[in-house]
């Protein structure tokens, strides 16, 4: 029995060598192809089989890549034992796809010390046998073979399909140094071609070349299952299937470089243009901004490729640029990029003034000439601030007031000394010495008209003085009116003012202050005249407009500070103002004196 036992262990122990030496080492290596010759839209399969042990990742296809397009590479492995026999497979299929015509040499394949052999492969053009329209196939067009360096190229590819298929993937065509883009959807239609009906799937790409020099665009590679032919199988949840490959045609194109004299950013396109959208009018107020937005359109061009948008302004204003906006879409089987900027405005002067035409120079494609997208130059008118005109208004009447109450003093004293005067001449004594009645009449008679005259005036400038006085009560209850109504609109006023603080609303800010203080000073001052509030405003648009890259948090933060530093300014110039118009008007008498 213990013989036994030891028989037993000695025959495992022997198994056990043996598998070990069935896994160590290939013994021989196979490699096949499915058909030769081969068209040169077709692939071969290529088949490579280790007898003995491999590692599954010891096959190398860069030797192939010199003649062929290489495409997935699968891996499987088998082992058996038979009477103690182990025998362990392993197989690589690969697809190859010739790059051209000819006779080519798959070359020799080495794994763990084992060769294969050559293989001559035949592949012949494309065609028709015994006049039988073919059963899949791809086409491949370009619209243009010569053009510059970044001109778009409408690459159309056109599956060609006898039956259905159970499943299949048509890869992108490549170029070297090119960027390529799919255009829109793929389009499925039917036609009959050689007197078959064929389903087509149509697919469009945009290449745009990113190097000058002569370049192969590598037809794109379908693949696909089929049902099988002539199979028995009729029935069940299988069905057996056949791979099925195709490439496309290869297609050479040629690209010129920028030609000799270009000395602008270089834009090739059919068709660009420039756009602004601006306020209604022409007519500006100092101190208030205004937004301008340039968008710069371009057809056939990668967004990468567009231009600075050039920004030209006089002295005369603040500029804010918002970071510019950049983007592709695709519409009719073309690329259109758009480049767009945003600009706040702010002119510090009235007057008038003329921003500069926006000039942007491109290459046209089809005329081969320098054109010019532009905006035309732009006259503009920047009125004074409300405030300012109101005042200097005020200030205008007021002058005239003190001239007019000058002139009738004046007049008053004038009359007073005519009144003097005559009164001395008719207490003359001589004037009643003389015996020539004649004379005593016309003097008596002068003297009466000249009474009548000086009464007559001193009437007429009582009652000018009477309406001057009406007149200025009138105004000042008006004034006093008005100055209640506009505590109650500067109260609303500052409360939306320090809701829009509050809300972080920078955009509606400005309007808004200047409103305020308009409502607060009567009209006497404006936003510019407070050098604290306005110089907040302006650090607050400085920031929003800000061209540098901050982070979000950061910006946030320092808008907040801002807003925080500008609230408790405008408290304060609430309750400063308020003080000096309640000593103003204790004081506002003196300015027009009774008379």
């Amino acid at each position: 029995m213990r013989a036994l036992i030891q028989s037993t262990h000695i025959v495992f122990l022997l198994t056990l060598l043996l598998s070990a030496a069935a896994y160590a080492d290939v013994n021989s290596l196979e490699a096949t192809i499915d058909r030769n010759p081969v068209m040169l839209d077709e692939a071969i399969r290529l088949t490579v089989t280790a007898d003995g042990s491999a590692d599954r990742d010891a096959f190398d296809s860069s030797p192939l890549l010199k003649d062929f397009v290489v495409g997935r590479t699968s891996v499987s492995s088998q082992t058996s034992i038979v009477n103690f026999d182990t025998k362990r497979t392993t197989v690589w299929t690969t697809t190859l796809f010739p790059r051209k015509e000819g006779t080519f040499t798959i070359p020799s394949l080495t794994i763990e010390g084992k060769s294969t052999k050559p293989i001559q492969v035949e592949v012949i053009p494309v065609q028709e046998q015994s006049n039988v329209a073919r059963d899949y196939f791809v086409t491949t067009e370009i619209d243009l073979k010569e053009a510059y360096l970044n001109q778009q190229l409408l690459y159309t590819v056109r599956l060609f399909l006898s039956s259905n298929i159970e499943r299949g993937s048509l890869q992108a065509p490549e170029m070297q140094n090119a960027e390529i883009t799919q255009l829109g959807e793929d389009k499925q239609y039917t036609d009959i071609v050689n007197g078959r009906r064929y389903q087509i799937i149509e697919r469009q790409f945009a290449v745009v070349p990113q190097a000058s020099g002569e370049f192969t665009l590598r037809g794109p590679i379908f693949t696909g299952e089929v049902m099988a032919a002539n199979t028995n199988q009729r029935f069940g949840f299988f069905n057996r299937t056949q791979q099925i490959n195709r490439v496309g045609p290869d297609i050479t194109v040629n690209i010129k470089p920028i030609p000799q004299g270009i000395d602008y950013p270089w834009l090739p396109s059919e068709m660009v243009r420039v756009d602004e959208e601006w306020p209604q009018g022409d007519s500006f107020i100092a101190g208030e901004p205004v937004t301008r937005i340039v968008t710069l359109t371009a057809l056939g061009v990668v967004e990468e490729q567009l231009p600075d948008i050039p920004e030209f302004y006089p002295p005369n204003f603040k500029l804010y640029p918002d970071q510019s906006n950049t983007t592709t879409v695709e519409k009719d089987q073309n690329l259109i990029s758009q480049r767009q900027t945003s600009l706040a405005i702010i002119p510090t002067e009235a007057g008038n003034f003329v921003l500069p035409e926006i000039t942007i120079p491109w290459f046209n494609t089809l005329t081969q000439q320098t054109e010019y997208a532009t905006i035309p130059a732009r006259s503009i008118t920047v009125a004074t601030a409300k405030g300012e005109t109101e005042a200097k208004q005020g200030l205008d009447q007021l002058t005239v007031t003190g001239g007019l109450q000058e002139e009738a003093q004046n007049q008053a004293q004038s009359v007073g000394e005519l009144e003097q005067e005559t009164e001395q001449t008719a207490l003359t004594p001589a004037a009643f010495s003389s015996n020539e009645p004649t004379a005593l009449y016309w003097l008596v008679t002068s003297i009466v008209c000249l009474l009548l005259a000086i009464t007559s005036l001193g009437w007429l400038l009582t009652l000018r003085k009477l309406k001057n006085a009406d007149m200025n009560v009138n105004a000042h209850s008006i004034s006093q009116r008005t100055s209640t109504n506009n505590n109650l609109g500067e109260k609303a006023q500052f409360q939306h003012v320090m809701t829009l603080i509050k809300a972080s609303d920078t955009r509606s800010l400005a309007p808004a202050l200047k409103q305020w203080i308009n409502e607060l000073t009567m009209g006497t001052a404006q936003l510019s005249h407070f050098e604290q509030v306005n110089r907040l405003v302006n650090e607050l648009y400085a920031l929003r407009f800000s061209s540098n890259k901050l982070e979000s948090s950061a910006k946030t933060k320092q808008m907040k500070t801002l807003l925080d530093k500008l609230s408790i300014e405008v408290k304060q110039l609430r309750s400063q103002w308020k003080k000096k118009s309640v000593n103003d008007g204790n004081t506002l008498s003196d300015l027009y004196p009774a008379p």
